[in-house]
């Protein structure tokens, strides 16, 4: 008999991940609601490592250990990016990131600028 509670447990939390990641518009929080649903894998990888036990003996608990060190790397490089966003512009809005490539007049007006600024990057 499969655990069911276990199951429901970890497909409520990747929900409520995946309500956090579409609903918050603060940086750090929609990187704790990815946090929360790499958990809710978590949980399915070690449940399920507990009933195919036979086949790959803690195979899950392998691959929950791989997903830790994965977040691990992820909330690091994560909030390294907040930090910058917020020194750049004081803010961690996530509306507020500029995703846009800089338009072709303004990149030509900033090497125009640094050369005749006497830089060195104009004249490339």
């Amino acid at each position: 008999m499969r655990p069911v509670i276990p199951y429901v447990t970890a497909a409520l939390l990747f929900g409520l991940g995946v309500y956090g990641v579409l609903r918050r518009r603060n940086a750090v929080l929609v990187l704790m609601a990815v946090e929360l649903m790499l958990n809710a894998v978590n949980l399915i990888l070690v449940t399920a490592d507990t009933t195919v036990r036979a086949q790959l003996p803690h195979g899950g608990q392998v691959f929950a250990l791989f997903v830790i060190v994965l977040a691990a790397a992820e909330i690091g490089v994560g909030l390294a990016i907040v930090l910058q966003l917020y020194r750049l512009r004081a803010t961690v809005a996530v509306d507020e990131v500029p995703l846009a490539e800089r338009s072709p007049a303004s990149a030509a007006a900033t090497s125009t600028g640094a050369a005749a600024a006497g830089g060195t990057e104009g004249a490339r």
